[in-house]
């Protein structure tokens, strides 16, 4: 699906955002509540960070480690790869589901309602009852219609919405950071999930990735999407610079230059509960090759206490 050009290009659009920073009342928005019921905040270990691990020693360490669940890596070089969820994803959540955890969250790399596993997928998850998947992403073309583009994905995610209704599942749409990417401005996957009006496909939203984009703005996308928010990933970063160039270095809670305590105050005023993927994208012991297995294992326990811990004291903090 490639838009075709136009004078509507990426900077266009920017351009067009930017303009919608005027007062709501004059953008005529009907802001709608179209969320599952809300279940409250509970916290779950992305297993991404964990797939050196089989299915009971994940679930073993995560339980060791106090979180409430687990959100599955079910996707192409995944916890569980998505041709064989007929027979391994049942297996990942009685492995989750035996240490008293949650087996309520995953990631895949769906998007497309017609493909063929996907669809498998999403019946095999939903019967197991799992009720969150976060989506792949959608992208913009080089010097693309904006407009166009979003007017087309639309519909491709209404296709989406109507199969995960059909399922009775929550899709999740994550906000990433990149210049190609439909969601890193947070306004336009806002806008498209407004128009959906479906509580079948909502927003990940990813207060890491919001930050790196809005800067100082990022609170006026979260008013603008938190109605369709049904799932949040926490991880934090910072800009270094490197070889005389900024990059975006990620870093352990509360070490970096997401400011957690006015999120979680905002989340707090909106009336914001809902599932919670911890995300560690910093160097971690998996990768080094240095380490014995034990020693893997070890240290990996003791990093994510430590930004569990960071995380439930924002979270208490706020009164959450």
């Amino acid at each position: 699906m490639t838009p075709t050009a136009s004078p509507w290009t990426r900077r266009h659009f920017l351009g067009a955002m930017a303009a919608a920073s005027m007062p709501l009342p004059q953008m005529h928005l009907e802001i709608i509540e179209p969320q599952p019921p809300k279940e409250g905040i509970s916290l779950h270990v992305f297993s991404k960070h964990l797939q050196f691990l089989d299915y009971k020693a994940m679930a073993d360490m995560a339980a060791e480690i106090g979180f409430d669940g687990v959100d599955l890596t079910v996707r192409p070089g995944g916890h569980v790869l998505p041709e064989n969820v007929p027979r391994d994803l049942p297996k990942a959540v009685e492995a989750i589901k035996q240490n008293g955890l949650q087996a309520t969250m995953m990631t895949t790399a769906i998007i497309n309602a017609a493909d063929a596993t996907s669809r498998k997928v999403l019946e095999t998850a939903s019967k197991l009852g799992i009720r969150y998947y976060r989506t792949n992403w959608l992208r913009y073309e080089e010097d693309a219609n904006i407009p166009q583009a979003m007017e087309q994905y639309k519909k491709q995610l209404k296709a989406l919405a109507g199969l995960n209704q059909q399922w009775d599942i929550y899709g999740s749409y994550q906000n990433h950071s990149g210049s190609h990417y439909v969601g890193a401005p947070v306004w336009d996957i806002a806008l498209m999930l407004r128009d959906l009006q479906s509580k079948h496909l909502g927003s990940q939203y990813d207060i890491r990735h919001a930050t790196v984009e809005g800067g100082l703005s990022w609170p006026l996308g979260l008013n603008l999407i938190h109605p369709h928010i049904n799932t949040i990933v926490i991880k934090d970063c910072r800009w270094e610079q490197q070889d005389g160039q900024w990059k975006v270095v990620n870093t352990p809670i509360g070490e970096g230059m997401v400011d957690f305590k006015q999120y979680f105050s905002q989340l707090k005023s909106y009336g914001l509960a809902v599932p919670v993927s911890l995300h560690f994208e910093y160097d971690m012991p998996e990768n080094d090759t240095r380490l014995s297995e034990t020693e893997k294992r070890k240290k990996t326990v003791a990093i994510m206490q430590k930004d569990l811990n960071a995380v439930k004291q924002y979270l208490s903090d706020a009164g959450l």
